[in-house]
């Protein structure tokens, strides 16, 4: 609905409510004076009730949560009274012509010291009722709202591209502060198993891969290397084979 239209709704509404107030003010204010009010009084009577009533239309449309129910209770209440006093006004004609007798609303005495406890009541009400509520709609601090202007597609558009940016953002820090790998040596769980020798099958193959090596040639280091040993091992096959030379020179010179 455009301004034009909303402008129009709302006095439409101000006139109606207008109307009823002046149709219940002539009710109530005959129900005042009935009750014992002076002319004054009687006339501010009405105002008192239903002008309470439009308070509570207003906070409730304010307030929230419990503030709000109490709001609609006080509003249900007074229109409910207001309802009363004016159904009451059309049964007892001699109220239109001020001709009943003062405190007497009901032929039956229940009946009439209930409604008088009602019309009497309803000021002091008003003065509770009517402070709390603008107690409440003065301390009341509404939820703040989104922008409306914004439409939900638009807002979802924006935290996805915030989460495609953000992203390789992430990434990259997670890349340069990701912890190095140690480069000390590999874990003998790592490696891949060799076959135990016993020192019969070193000394054979030592025997194989050096039959050509030159005595110059044979060392440790060289004989380690060549088969695959610890240096002690090295050791210990070069002096071997050291002595098998020195052993089987004299009987080749002898030959």
């Amino acid at each position: 609905m455009n301004r034009t239209g909303k402008i129009l709704l709302v006095a439409a509404l101000v006139g109606v409510v207008g109307m009823a107030f002046r149709v219940s003010w002539n009710a109530l204010r005959d129900i005042a004076n009935a009750v014992g009010a002076d002319h004054t009084a009687a006339t501010l009577y009405p105002f008192v009730v239903d002008g309470l009533m439009a308070l509570a239309l207003v906070a409730t449309l304010v307030l929230a949560g419990h503030d709000r129910t109490f709001a609609l209770r006080v509003l249900g209440t007074y229109t409910g009274a207001s309802l009363v006093l004016n159904y009451v006004h059309g049964l007892v004609p001699e109220l239109h012509g001020r001709t009943v007798d003062w405190g007497r609303l009901a032929d039956w005495d229940p009946a009439n010291w209930a409604l008088v406890l009602l019309a009497t009541s309803l000021p002091v009400g008003s003065i509770y009722f009517g402070s709390d509520l603008v107690a409440k709609v003065l301390h009341h601090r509404p939820a703040p709202i989104a922008d409306q202007d914004e439409s939900p597609q638009v807002t979802v558009n924006r935290l996805t591209s915030d989460l495609r940016e953000s992203t390789p953002t992430r990434a990259v820090a997670a890349v340069v502060h990701a912890p190095r790998r140690s480069t000390g040596r590999v874990p003998e769980s790592a490696r891949t198993p060799r076959p135990n020798r016993t020192p019969d099958q070193l000394l054979a193959e030592a025997r194989q891969v050096t039959a050509d090596w030159s005595d110059e040639a044979l060392t440790a280091e060289a004989i380690r290397k060549a088969v695959r040993t610890s240096s002690a091992n090295g050791r210990t096959l070069r002096d071997a084979l050291k002595a098998e030379r020195d052993a089987d020179g004299p009987d080749e010179v002898a030959a």
